[in-house]
């Protein structure tokens, strides 16, 4: 196919790279005739110019009519986008992917350091490591946490050093997270590999991102499904059903939010199927 120039989230442009599509399709587990097909039909649509959210949206209706959990798969990085607007859905769901990691957690905590009381978004202990996590979400791909962010953060770990989040021995402050659910600036990184914190975002650290920690313990967010809508999903996070476990382990959690029983029969489904493929 010819060179077709797209515009990325933050509004900078690139060559499309069909590899790119390709290797997305096959994390979220569409077999390679499906990958194949879907990547012909992206390319013969293309335009110049045309935005990578467009090609997201159209690789995903295409998905959706064939196999669903896959489909969820592949949007997980939108969905994230879900747990808004007010990203104390977020940092639940950060706290319950820690959980995941053997952490016992603690959100919205208040703490008071060596000069001042801080509020923490996440707090997290167990035998043998203990840390406070601050939670930077954002609702567009485009945005990311910059220098200030970093630079505030580690400040308040240098006031919180060693200050304990709970009442055993091991819960004295030894690391301090700066989580985002999109990237990191690159003065953020340099200044956050300086000074010692830890960033991860959705695609970085290599091997250990936020899309590599919530696929590797299987804890996807209930705005994954494709067979909710917007306001349904909505209603549950504001009940506070946070992950499509929680549905897979307790069915009732969809009564009451406006769901009917087919959709809710669609929805309990769709999520064992994700959940089965960790």
């Amino acid at each position: 196919m010819k060179n077709v120039v797209i515009t990325k989230a933050d509004g900078t442009r690139e060559l499309f790279d069909s590899n790119k599509l390709r290797r997305s399709l096959r994390r979220a587990g569409a077999a390679k005739a499906e990958v194949e097909s879907i990547v012909g039909q992206i390319e013969a649509s293309l335009s110049e110019g045309m935005k990578t959210d467009e090609i997201y949206r159209a690789a995903f209706a295409l998905l959706r009519e064939s196999t669903r959990p896959v489909a969820a798969k592949y949007s997980l990085r939108r969905a994230l986008f879900g747990l808004g607007p007010t990203g104390f859905p977020f940092e639940d769901f950060l706290a319950r992917l820690f959980e995941a990691e053997g952490y016992k957690t603690k959100t919205r905590l208040t703490l008071r350091g060596k000069c001042a009381t801080h509020e923490i978004d996440v707090a997290g202990y167990r035998a043998d490591h203990s840390f406070v996590a601050e939670a930077k979400f954002h609702g567009h791909p485009g945005i990311k946490s910059d220098l200030q962010v970093a630079m505030y953060s580690y400040a308040r770990y240098l006031d919180l050093k060693s200050t304990a989040v709970c009442r055993d021995d091991v819960c004295g402050v030894v690391s301090l997270y700066v989580v985002t659910n999109t990237k990191f600036t690159k003065a953020a990184i340099d200044y956050a590999r300086c000074s010692g914190i830890e960033l991860i975002g959705w695609n970085a650290p290599k091997g250990n991102s936020l899309q590599n920690r919530i696929e590797r313990a299987g804890m996807y967010p209930i705005t994954v499904l494709a067979s909710l809508s917007s306001s349904q999903k909505e209603r549950l996070l504001a009940s506070g059903v946070i992950l499509c476990r929680d549905i897979v382990a307790r069915p009732e959690m969809l009564e009451g939010k406006g769901i009917s029983s087919s959709k809710m029969g669609e929805a309990l489904e769709e999520a064992r199927k994700l959940c089965a493929q960790k």
